[in-house]
């Protein structure tokens, strides 16, 4: 399961402190773009500031990054809750083998992502 579980957060606007998410996401066949809450994320590819990928439609740059084992995922100045979908919360806790959950908030499982429509706004 956790080839397809990352980290996410939301760099723009936010730099350390923004919505973050540990959630499923699709990896493209060259891995270099993911499919997560109905947005494409592409690579920066090295070019971000505290980024690594941004919002093919919006443009917003986003952090995104393998679930660390500690219990703690944004930077190291970072703050805030994280969001979690509720079917990952026990994966979650066993992986990181922690149990306390108080820096989680829980969401309902974030809707798949319309690839074809993506894929057709990539190509256009």
């Amino acid at each position: 399961m956790s080839d397809n579980v990352r980290y996410i957060e939301l760099k723009s606007g936010y730099s350390d402190d923004g919505p973050a998410w540990i959630a499923r996401v699709r990896f493209s066949k060259s891995k270099k773009s993911i499919y997560f809450n109905n947005m494409l994320l592409k690579s920066l590819k090295g070019s971000g500031i505290g980024a690594n990928y941004y919002d093919l439609e919006s443009g917003d740059q986003y952090w995104v990054s393998g679930v660390k084992k500690q219990e703690w995922n944004r930077h190291t100045y970072g703050k805030g809750d994280v969001m979690i979908e509720k079917s990952l919360i026990d994966w979650f806790c066993k992986h990181i083998n922690y149990l306390e959950k108080s820096f989680l908030i829980p969401i309902d499982d974030l809707p798949e992502s319309d690839i074809q429509r993506l894929n057709q706004l990539e190509n256009s």
